[in-house]
Order: structure tokens, then C-alpha cells, then sequence
């Protein structure tokens, strides 16, 4: 069930593109916004959401929230699919 769940919230290609710009290090809403040519709004929308799902955590670091990989499994999974997807 866990993995299913994991797969479902993967399986839009923005919060894929997402997932991997934060294999980088955390990032903020601006760096992904530049990073993924996509709006603020949808952004912050698909990174609530993805949070809402576990794949990513936020910190805050003054008035920055930083979003970044919520589990190491999901680190090793993506790294996956680059590899074998992204070349």
C-alpha cells in the first residue's frame, strides 16, 4: 500500500521535475519557480500537496520556508529513475 501511495503522488510529471531539482538540496518556492519554469502559484500548490503526501518536509529559516526530500528511500528512488529515465 505504502509504495502504490508513493507512486500515485509521483505520477504527474511537475512533481517529478519537482522531486528532482530537491535531490539537489533544499530549495526554496523561488528556486523552484526559476528552476521549473512554472508558476508561484503552482508551485506552492503542488509542494502543499506533496507535503500533505510525505514526499517533502519544509523548514523554516527566517522568513524562507526550505522544501526538501522527505525521506532518504525516496532520495534512493529517484536516483533510480534518473538513471535509468533522465539522460
Amino acid at each position: 500500500g505504502e509504495v502504490s501511495q508513493i507512486l500515485k503522488a509521483l505520477a504527474h510529471p511537475q512533481r517529478l521535475l519537482i522531486m528532482g531539482h530537491l535531490l539537489q538540496g533544499p530549495k526554496t518556492v523561488s528556486d523552484l519557480v526559476e528552476a521549473c519554469s512554472a508558476s508561484q502559484s503552482q508551485i506552492s500548490h503542488f509542494l502543499m500537496r506533496m507535503k500533505l503526501e510525505g514526499l517533502v518536509k519544509a523548514e523554516r529559516d527566517g522568513r524562507f520556508v526550505n522544501y526538501s526530500v522527505a525521506d532518504k528511500r525516496l532520495v534512493r528512488l529517484m536516483l533510480i529513475i534518473q538513471n535509468e529515465y533522465c539522460s
